[in-house]
């Protein structure tokens, strides 16, 4: 370089020809001179620290100052000459010419200039902070984080570096590191030219996350895209082990809308394992990973009012840089906390690149083939054809021949269509995972590298299964599925799936209200996606029996269980509750929550608990509190049992979960719902019991709805409605009681039909005493859904709306419109 260019390069104070620039200096507008991380950070810094979000300081080498090394070296020529041959497809060929070409860019000193920049960059940090400060120095290309292509992880990063001559050296490879194997890859499967995209360099101050702990947070749902939730993992130690999914972290969900109105919802916690904690080494490395003890893996690394913190955060940003964008812009965050003054600290933000490119306006939906029982046992949980679970990331399902590969130096043995069976990924192993139709790890949870790049590459993943490379087999046929909640299952063979398509453009809507039944919590988000009107029937049995799993009971009076073992194996399952009916209310909190959440500010109907006692009996500790009936069916059942005394404690917990989700969470569209209540008598006696646990009818909006089941609630019409806010007829009960039928039993199950004449009667009947008390009335079993003019009955009786199971929903909805159409 000449001796005016340089005097120019030195002497200019334009931000595009700077060499180093500090993170305050710049903002997003600035991402072709110091790329997306960079820019962001300089963004935050100069937006949001003022509204409270903490961000390390630190500066960044610029896109200008690789250029001036690339051409004061002459090594542009020499790349090109190198990569002449390239085919990124021949995974032998990219690994030779990646080599030679980072070997260029590491045997190639920095000029003078360049390193004088950057020695005068650190000084300044370590006079603020200390001698030889710790810092991180990140790679981070000038197109990287753009919202439709993420370069993220694709360049390298190293931690606690410290001391200038290795602030240097770092500086160096994040340098070479432009041009790794799965840099080049992804260059080119995104149509970027390896010249025009530049490499700039972060050096950040470190938080100290390896005596704390730190994660990744999404500002949308990452599965299902839904907006309204933020997604917050979390593990100990430094954040590379999230990003890279060497742990299998904590998860949490928050509602976003209540968050924003002051409320506490955090709908959903999971503890993850949280084996390995990345901290600070002392010898030739920078960090190293260490066994997390026992005791610390069995709680989780943030408290109630750091994940609320991190979320508002998460609102922040999003909002911030949807408003920069003038587009709704959900992002993808880096978090720590410091373990030494307990602050968190957002150390990056970048758009998320999958669920915001989806335009197409189709639902599809995956699904087994239903042939026979057989088939349908084969698919239950307890099923040895199961061969292993994990978390699911994506909704779909997919099948092939498994191939293990467990050394990344292996990878060009991998065939196309082939299913990736690995301990985990990073981003060297993105030149083949285009190639697999789907991917599962052994460890890893919702935001590490293998679930990140599934997403975006649009296959189906299986994190996080622990075991995978030792139970599945080279060459094993086998299934995967994720279209079965969050849990990914996956099933020895190729079994039958069928995939549905409907586009929602046109979709008629009805004046008979279309609301869904939704049990499983974790498919909510999902099916929010289903156009409804919200749900007519949330069951807690659903929440209580996969959940919780123990008897409410069992957890009051702990202290008094008989069964050593029942008492040691509900000990085990609270363990992070010192007062074990709060385990039940929480649990049952969230998984309510959760189901509010996902179709708030529609109405949601939770039904309170409706086991049997011999369903009771089955939970975790309840032979001991539950009696034994010749006929459950009709006994100890619904409201009967929430004022006894020998469940009234029970019911309680029920109502203080209710509570929590009203009132805590800001969740009011929750509808209460009482079943099998026999008499007015009886409701007002529940009532009560509900009021004094916290729950007023009327205050806060609270409504309570009563099944309309039995012949008594259709008789009782007029009374029951000076009662209760509304009605849900259950079609199920109402046809057995009104026709003597014990609905188990096989023996009559062939005169078990909604459609009877008697049935009917009493349905016209209940709908008319409603409508003449202004009294809200639906229905929520399943016979609209399986008989067309069972439907157009109820359209014509005026009923409000018919709530369905959701693979019914769109068939329904189009039925109803027909005959709404025709009166």
């Amino acid at each position: 370089m000449d001796t005016v260019a340089k005097e120019t390069l030195l002497h200019s104070s334009s931000k595009e020809r700077s060499l180093v620039l500090w993170f305050d200096e710049v903002g997003i507008t600035d991402i072709p001179i110091v790329g997306g991380k960079n820019a962001s950070l300089g963004e935050m810094i100069q937006q949001l620290t003022p509204k409270g979000i903490n961000v390390p300081i630190g500066f960044a080498t610029t896109a200008y100052a690789y250029r001036y090394f690339i051409e004061g070296a002459g090594l542009e020529e020499k790349l090109r000459k190198l990569f002449s041959d390239l085919d990124v497809e021949d995974v032998k060929n990219l690994r030779e010419r990646a080599k030679k070409a980072r070997s260029l860019l590491l045997h190639t000193p920095f000029p003078k200039e360049l390193r004088e920049a950057i020695v005068k960059g650190y000084q300044t940090l370590c006079e603020r902070y200390n001698p030889d400060t710790d810092v991180a120095v990140r790679s981070s290309a000038t197109a990287e984080d753009l919202p439709d292509a993420s370069f993220a992880g694709q360049q390298e990063s190293y931690l606690n570096v410290t001391g200038i001559e290795s602030v240097l050296g770092a500086c160096h490879k994040c340098f070479a590191s432009i041009f790794t194997d799965r840099a080049i890859s992804y260059r080119h499967t995104k149509g970027f030219d390896h010249f025009s995209v530049a490499l700039a360099v972060g050096v950040q101050k470190m938080v100290r996350s390896d005596l704390a702990s730190s994660g990744v947070m999404f500002s949308i749902e990452t599965e299902t895209g839904f907006k309204d939730a933020a997604l917050i993992s979390a593990a100990y130690g430094l954040g590379e082990n999230v990003v890279q999914g060497s742990v299998n972290p904590d998860e949490y969900y928050v509602f976003k809308p209540t968050l924003k109105e002051n409320f506490r919802p955090i709908v959903d916690k999971k503890l993850g394992s949280k084996e390995l904690r990345m901290i600070y080494d002392d010898g030739s490395k920078f960090t190293k990973n260490v066994l997390v003890p026992e005791s610390e893996r069995g709680k989780f690394a943030l408290t109630d009012d750091e994940i609320l913190q991190l979320a508002r955060w998460a609102c922040l940003i999003e909002e911030h840089y949807s408003t920069v964008n003038d587009t709704y812009t959900p992002m993808d965050i880096e978090w720590a906390k410091d373990g030494i003054t307990n602050e968190l600290f957002v150390v990056q933000a970048r758009p998320e690149t999958v669920q915001s490119q989806k335009t197409e306006n189709v639902l599809r939906t995956y699904r087994f083939l239903k042939t026979d029982q057989a088939d349908e046992k084969a698919k239950s949980s307890s099923s040895p054809d199961i061969l292993l679970t994990g978390r699911a990331i994506g909704e779909a399902i997919s099948q092939g021949k498994a191939h293990l590969i467990t050394d990344v130096h292996k990878i060009e043995q991998f065939k196309a269509g082939e299913i990736l069976v690995t301990d985990r990924t990073d981003p060297d192993w993105e030149p083949i995972m285009k190639r697999a139709s789907a991917i599962i790890t052994n460890q890893g949870g919702r935001t590490c590298h293998a679930a990140i790049i599934a997403r975006e590459l649009g296959v189906p993943a299986i994190v996080g299964c622990g075991n995978a490379t030792k139970i599945l087999k080279n060459g094993q046929e086998i299934t995967i599925s994720c279209a079965e909640g969050e849990e990914g299952r996956v099933y020895a063979g190729l079994l039958p799936f069928e995939v549905e398509e409907v586009p929602l453009e046109d979709l008629p809507r009805t004046r008979t209200q279309i609301l869904m039944n939704v049990g499983n919590p974790s498919e909510a988000f999902s099916l929010s996606a289903i156009p409804n009107d919200g749900v007519g029937l949330a069951r807690t049995e659903f929440i209580i029996a996969n959940h919780i799993q123990t008897h409410p009971m069992a957890l009051i009076h702990h202290d008094e269980i008989n069964d050593q073992y029942v008492k040691a194996k509900i000990s085990e399952i609270t363990a992070l509750y010192d007062d074990k009916p709060q385990y039940f209310v929480e649990k049952l909190a969230q998984g309510i929550g959760r189901i509010a959440a996902a179709f708030y500010p529609k109405p949601v109907v939770v039904r309170m608990s409706d086991f049997k006692s011999n369903e009771y009996a089955n939970l975790l500790g309840g032979r001991q509190f539950e009696p034994e009936e010749e006929n459950p069916m009709l006994g100890w059942r619904g409201a009967a049992r929430y004022y006894d005394q020998g469940y009234r404690e029970a019911f309680a917990l029920e109502c203080h979960a209710l509570k929590r989700v009203r009132d805590e969470m800001g969740l009011t569209n929750v509808i209460v719902m009482i079943p099998f209540c026999r008499t007015p008598d009886e409701g007002r006696l529940v009532l009560a019991e509900m009021a004094k646990n916290g729950l007023q009818q009327g205050v806060n909006d609270l409504q309570v709805y009563v099944m309309c089941e039995l012949p008594s609630n259709v008789m009782l019409a007029d009374e029951f409605a000076e009662v209760f806010d509304g009605f849900s007829i259950g079609s199920n009960d109402l046809t057995q009681l009104t026709l003597g039928l014990d609905r188990d039993s096989g023996l009559v199950a062939r005169l078990f039909d909604e459609r009877s004449e008697s049935v009917k009667r009493m349905v016209k009947l209940a709908i008319a005493a409603a409508k003449k008390h202004n009294r809200k009335i639906g229905i929520c079993g399943q016979a609209p859904s399986d008989y067309p003019e069972f439907a157009q009955f109820l359209v014509e009786q005026g009923i409000d709306s018919m709530s369905l199971n959701p693979d019914s929903v769109l068939k329904t909805m189009l039925e109803v419109a027909k005959v709404e159409q025709r009166s």
